[in-house]
């Protein structure tokens, strides 16, 4: 079963999201994650499921994410500011073995 979700954050266009790779263009900096595309630029983050940095090459077809970042109403695009590379899918029951999962703000903590 893939289950994935879906969150607009509660204030301005932020937004979280947990799902799975399913395209990866590096060279265009996109990717499509449950059916939506997703964009990233030189000011985005990448880390680990530990919260550790990594570099985006670490990305894979298949593999399980969360994004933390901005839409952009005007020209419909959705930019990464954060993004994790995830083991899995993690569950309502998992979520405290993850700490930015739990972030109130989706934009600006570190």
């Amino acid at each position: 079963m893939i289950a994935s979700a879906l969150t607009f954050a509660q204030e301005g266009d932020g937004f979280k999201i947990q799902g799975l790779i399913m395209n990866l263009d590096l060279w265009k900096k996109m990717m499509i994650v449950n059916e939506r595309t997703f964009t990233w630029d030189q000011n985005t983050k990448f880390y680990d499921e530990k919260g550790s940095p990594i570099t985006v090459d670490k990305l894979r077809v298949k593999t399980w994410v969360y994004i933390v970042g901005t839409r952009d109403g005007a020209k419909g695009r959705m930019n990464g500011e954060k993004i994790y590379l995830l083991p899995k899918y993690i569950g309502k029951n998992e979520k405290n073995l993850y700490p930015f999962l739990n972030e109130m703000n989706p934009i600006n903590n570190e």
